[in-house]
């Protein structure tokens, strides 16, 4: 091994199990003085030589054994560059950061995978569509913690601040489009095809539809071979622009044998169409019977109405799929993107970019600690309820660790940055919820599990039907045959299959969203009621998620009244957010305010002041202690039996005796304890995972009943502890609101968010109960049930005209009574099924 000089890292592409893995080690490690070792998570592969082999050289290795694709390995997709400013002599340098890659089409290049997981965990790095089953392919979010801005008309000027151009004065401009504008153009193009393809069907339908009017009135006009080809030419835009791609979809799952939806999309509607065309062209070749008016019956719109509506669900799609990456965006917002570096004695506001391990920093009251690291000067109280979850703010002092997007209390303290960039807490944050909810394998749906077989099952029986016809018929033979054969495949169009699904989905999402309950995908509904274990977090989930006075606890002799009014008095001057909350208590009370004179903050132990000339104090023991303040044996006894609680107290001192307490709590919700209850009378395991102490949380689960519980879990515990249980085969719901939650609820099978709760948690859910109410989760459950009986019903009346009608098409029935299925017959069958699937999901609304 010592030979070997050299070592490189390459991204490995194509890899989507342990065989692919193993296969590509074996074929790199082929190569003369190559020593290779292959990871399938990441996709990589690290390479050490005793010379130099080119990537070349490696490419062709790993193509004689299949289809992967070997790429050098750079740094971290979140490096910038470290320079504050750039001048134009760093052009080239950084002419990457000044225009993003773009494709021919407009969209920029990055790392792309398929929503359905065709191949595994294979990455793209061009947008398009999958190779395998054709769906449209999803932008990786980028993580890019700071903007770039240039000036228009000096592109050479580059800086990681907004401002004047330093040569012109012009203002400068953001390098980088918006996060999301490359979903918008997709959209906005699906928008543009869905608005054609309305302007085109419309007429199309209406035409068709007159000849159900007695003595139709178009007819005056002209006559119904003319009309028809008015229908052919308006077709003509909704199937080669708006639709054509759902063609291309189809081709791909015949050539790749993934069957699925647009599979049936394509043969029903492009059948529909193809036989109107050749019945316009070549009317003669078709027996008398399938003529009316001179004129065979034509299906240009059932093919341009079937194709507009499946296009008006991909436009809902694309949406809802734009907003898979809002979690990791909200995320990234916490991190600021600037920070105090002191230096030689002087503070400069810097980019975040450039503190590097070492540096100090100054943090100011209100302001997001910028990077990971440990209190060198100063006290503060820090906001750290988006890596815990708690509510009330930690005390820290010197040498203890603060972390990047916390926020400061209302000191200011100087730190040292112990971990910056990606290796920060946040960052890893990001990282695992990005990992999770895109690795995550998607539903397999039941329309495209019955797709697999019918496809194939249709195809078939058309191409037995024309050989049938073809051999055995009368004269004309292959005509009939060609009729027949298409007869099946259109009375077969999956226009009611594609609709089974989706219009009970549509239905029973807007149900919810009725009853509180905002369901993401039609994937949470149908996992929810396979559910067997619910981990839910404490605050702000179980609890109200916010401090709040419980009560007042006066020494012997002394009243409630005066206790309280002393407190409220002194915490008027206070920030502190637990002072708030009492004087909102105060408040609501309606206390007398009294005046505070010299009134001292005294950091990490309490408030101090003088009222109607004597000394009071409020605050923990070792302000007490710091005061020479006698405190009652009885009166700590409860202070005590408190605190092994889990709550907070704060003791009131006047002139140098204690003379009561305060008891401040985050207060479980009223109706946690009965949906608990009945959650687990449906048969789940209810387990709490939170990041409050232990004597808190044990009081929290014993008062509720719950199954088990975890304390002091972080973010990545939380991960863990989901992944453990899925591991045991258990079907797992994660229910919390904040954005420590958020990993574990995009690894969890369902994620569940409080209304009440962060953005990042409710884009992480996949459920989100607007009350933030437990009992929406039982309400969840019970609609699970509804909708998916209900879309069985669907798929029964979608394919219960095509399997009584595909006999009659086939000609079975013509021996015996010399009758064939018209193509009318046949369009009427399709509309039947399309109108029961329509009228069964629609009651749902009832339900």
């Amino acid at each position: 091994m010592d030979r070997h000089q050299m070592t490189h890292q390459y991204n490995i592409k194509g890899m989507s199990c342990d065989g692919c893995h193993i296969k590509v080690e074996k074929a790199l490690n082929s190569i003369g003085g190559v020593i290779a070792t292959v990871t399938l998570d990441p996709p990589m592969a690290t390479i050490a030589m005793d010379r130099h082999v080119s990537t070349e050289t490696l490419q062709e290795a790993l193509s004689a054994s299949g289809s992967y694709t070997i790429e050098t390995r750079h740094g971290s997709d979140r490096m910038v560059p470290q320079e504050h400013d750039y001048k134009h002599t760093d052009t080239q340098q950084h002419e990457h950061l000044r225009q993003p890659t773009t494709t021919a089409a407009g969209f920029s290049k990055g790392r792309y995978y398929c929503p359905m997981h065709c191949e595994g965990d294979k990455m793209y790095t061009d947008p398009g569509n999958c190779p395998v089953c054709g769906m449209q392919l999803v932008k990786e979010p980028e993580v890019q913690r700071t903007r770039l801005y240039t000036c228009p008309m000096h592109p050479e000027i580059i800086k990681d601040h907004p401002g004047a151009c330093p040569i012109c004065g012009m203002d400068l401009v953001p390098v980088q489009p918006a996060d999301n504008d490359e979903d918008e153009r997709v959209y906005h193009l699906l928008v543009l095809k869905l608005k054609v393809a309305i302007g085109f069907t419309l007429p199309v339908f209406l035409i068709a539809m007159s000849d159900m009017i007695s003595g139709n009135p178009m007819y005056h006009l002209m006559d119904k071979k003319g009309w028809d080809w008015v229908q052919f030419i308006l077709s003509l835009p909704v199937i080669f622009y708006s639709a054509w791609m759902f063609f291309q979809r189809a081709w791909l799952s015949l050539v790749s044998r993934h069957y699925n939806m647009f599979t049936l999309i394509g043969i029903g509607a492009g059948t529909a169409w193809a036989f109107s065309v050749i019945a316009l062209l070549f009317p003669a070749i078709f027996p008398e019977r399938f003529k009316m008016h001179n004129a065979v019956y034509v299906y240009f719109e059932a093919a341009t109405v079937i194709l507009t509506l499946v296009l008006l669900g991909q436009v809902l799609e694309t949406r809802a799929q734009s907003r898979t990456s809002t979690a990791i965006k909200e995320l990234l917002k916490l991190a600021p993107n600037q920070a105090t570096l002191i230096r030689d004695g002087r503070e400069e506001t810097v980019s975040v970019n450039r503190v590097q391990l070492g540096s100090l920093l100054r943090v100011k009251p209100g302001e997001k600690i910028p990077v990971d690291g440990s209190i060198t000067e100063g006290e503060a109280s820090v906001d750290e309820a988006m890596i815990t979850g708690e509510p009330l703010p930690i005390t820290k002092q010197s040498g203890d660790t603060v972390i990047a997007g916390t926020i400061n209390g209302n000191t200011t303290f100087v730190m040292k940055a112990e971990k910056v960039g990606a290796d920060t807490l946040l960052s890893h944050i990001v990282d695992m919820v990005g990992r999770a909810s895109r690795f995550k394998a998607p539903i397999q749906k039941l329309a495209d599990r019955i797709s697999g077989y019918f496809v194939p099952v249709v195809i078939g029986l058309a191409l037995v039907t024309a050989i049938i016809w073809g051999v055995r018929g009368p004269e004309p033979r292959y005509v009939y045959a060609f009729v027949n054969a298409l007869a099946v495949l259109i009375i077969a169009c999956p226009c009611a299959l594609g609709l089974a699904t989706p219009m009970s989905v549509m239905v029973g999402i807007g149900k919810g969203a009725q009853n509180g309950i905002l369901i993401k995908n039609a994937e949470s509904l149908e996992k929810m009621n396979g559910i067997n274990v619910l981990i839910v977090d404490k605050t702000g989930t179980l609890t109200e998620g916010k401090p709040s006075v419980e009560k007042i606890v006066p020494a012997d002799g002394v009243t409630e009244t005066a206790v309280l009014q002393y407190i409220v008095s002194l915490n008027r001057a206070s920030e502190h957010p637990l002072a708030q909350a009492t004087v909102s208590y105060g408040k609501e009370k309606k206390i007398t305010f009294l005046p505070v004179e010299n009134f001292e903050a005294v950091s990490g132990k309490g408030v101090t002041g003088n009222i109607n000339g004597q000394r009071a104090a409020l605050g923990n023991l070792k302000l007490l202690e710091q005061l020479s303040v006698d405190l009652p044996g009885g009166l700590n006894e409860k202070a005590l039996l408190e605190q092994r609680s889990g709550k907070t107290v704060s003791f009131l001192a006047y002139g140098e005796k204690a003379i009561g307490f305060i008891v401040i709590s985050d207060k479980i919700k009223p109706t946690s304890k009965a949906a608990i209850r009945q959650l687990q009378q449906e048969g789940l395991q209810v387990i709490m995972l939170t990041g409050d102490n232990e004597h808190t949380a044990n009081a929290v689960a014993k008062e509720l009943g719950l199954d088990g519980f975890k304390a002091q879990m972080l973010p990545e515990n939380k991960l863990e502890e989901v992944k453990s249980l899925q591991e045991q085969g258990k079907k797992v719901a994660m229910a919390g609101d904040g954005i420590n939650d958020a990993p574990a609820l995009s690894q969890a099978d369902i994620g569940i968010a409080m209304g009440s709760g962060t953005d990042v948690a409710i884009e992480s859910a996949a459920i989100t109960l607007v009350s933030g109410d437990l009992q929406g989760i039982a309400k969840a459950r019970l609609l699970s049930q509804k909708v998916m009986r209900n879309i069985k019903q669907n798929l029964f009346f979608a394919l219960g005209y095509n399997v009584l009608g595909i006999p009659i098409a086939a000609g079975i029935l013509y021996p015996f009574t010399g009758m064939l299925l018209s193509p009318m017959l046949a369009a009427l069958a399709m509309s039947l099924s399309s109108v029961s699937v329509i009228i069964n999901a629609v009651r749902l609304r009832n339900g």
